[in-house]
This record gives C-alpha cells, structure tokens and sequence, in this order.
C-alpha cells in the first residue's frame, strides 16, 4: 500500500512560511493580537501535521469504516471530500481546490490591506473607516475565518473540524470585546459607524452603490477629456 506521509521536514516548512506570512500581514502588537495569532497558530500547525506528517483522520475513517468510503493512505485522498463526492482527477486543479485557494488568498490580501488601514489610524488615533472598514468593521476577524474555511475545504480534519467553531466563536467574541473599548475611546463617533457599518458581511446595496458611482465618475472623467481634447482642435481654414 502506498503512504504519502511522514515528511515532518515539509510539515515544519509549511508551518514556519504559512505563520511568517500570516505574522508578516497581521503583525501582531497587542495581548490580544498575539493571543489570535497563537490560537491561529496552532490550527495551522494541526492542519499540516496531518496533510504531510501523520494522517490521523484517514486512519480513524478507514478503521472504522474500511474501504467503505474509498480512502487509502495516498496524498490525493488526503483531499477528503474530494473522495466522498467522487470528484475524478487531480485534486490540486477541481472547482474545490480553487474555492479554497481563493478563500485563503482572499483572506490575506483582506488580513494585509485591514491591517495597513488600522496602522494608519492608530497611528494617528482615529477611528478606522476607510478602505475594507468602510465595508466591515471586523476585515482583520473576517480574513481568519476565510483562511480557515479555505483550508477545511481543501483539507478537512477531524481536530480542524473541531478547532475551527471554537476559532470562528472566539473571533466573534473579540470582535464584540473590541467594539466596547470603541465604544469607551470614540463615543457617538463609534456608535454612529457601527449603525451603519455591518460586522463581518458587507452590506451588498453599500457595495453596488460605490461600484456605480466609481464607473459614474470614470465615465464622467473620460468624457471630460475627450471634451476637452475637442475643445483644442482648431478647425482648418478653408482656402
């Protein structure tokens, strides 16, 4: 029988990138941004534990179903529910593998640009209400929870399955700790931007309204310099 694991040296490369990165977008400052990073930390440090160094979730599933649900101990199979919906070919290149990449992906650049925007304000000690916050008030929250969905679907687990609601709940939960401190240093300020600004899914008629305006103006613009290149021709004289 083929076994595609127990390579713990591409289990801890995984692990040290995948967290420089997330550490390098997120840069935790705070108690609570490391305390975030660390529950973070080891959801990832399960998930490639299991993709490259010690299958424990097909092990269970094959004991105690067999050969029932089709999983053997090849890499491939590691994509679980690409087995249990009988998805044929590759794994790395079906519609699962792609949803999940663009969860992940979606979820850093959406960890880095939050971030950039809450540098600047703190910076400056004003409230965040640009860029993702004028959609969000918890961008940070969000990306974490997409990475992590992102890496169920592509490689679910049955300690990851488990971690993950904790995860999810405990964001939740920050994020509404955070709002009260808000509360107490902005005042009306925040309250105002919390009436109006959804916590974790932006509001999709806030979204179109601003997608409409950009193209508005960018017609506007155009038309402005095509106007204004007509406006210099000087018509020939007639002889």
């Amino acid at each position: 029988m083929e076994y595609d694991y127990g390579n713990w040296l591409l289990v801890l490369f995984n692990i040290v990138l995948f967290l420089y990165f997330i550490k390098s977008a997120f840069k935790p400052r705070t108690k609570t941004d490391w305390t975030t990073f660390r529950y973070f930390g080891a959801f990832i440090v399960a998930l490639f534990a299991e993709m490259y160094g010690f299958p424990l979730t097909i092990y269970l599933l094959t004991s105690f179903f067999g050969n029932k649900l089709g999983l053997d101990f090849t890499h491939n199979n590691g994509h679980i529910l690409n087995t249990l919906f009988g998805l044929k070919g590759d794994p790395h290149f079906n519609i699962l593998h792609i949803a999940s990449y663009a969860l992940i992906i979606g979820g850093l650049v959406l960890l880095g640009r939050a971030w950039e925007v809450l540098y600047k304000a703190v910076k400056q000690n004003k409230l965040a209400t640009d860029s993702v916050y004028k959609y969000i008030r918890h961008p940070q929250y969000l990306a974490f929870i997409l990475i992590i969905l992102g890496f169920l679907v592509q490689w679910p687990t049955l300690i990851t399955l488990i971690m993950a609601p904790i995860l999810i709940f405990r964001y939740i939960k920050l994020a509404r700790t955070e709002e009260k401190e808000m509360l107490k240093k902005f005042g009306s300020a925040y309250q105002v931007y919390k009436n109006e600004v959804p916590g974790f899914f932006p509001s999709i008629k806030h979204l179109l309204g601003d997608v409409i305006q950009k193209i508005t103006i960018s017609k506007d613009l155009k038309a402005g310099e095509h106007y204004e290149k007509q406006s210099h021709i000087v018509p020939h004289s007639q002889n």
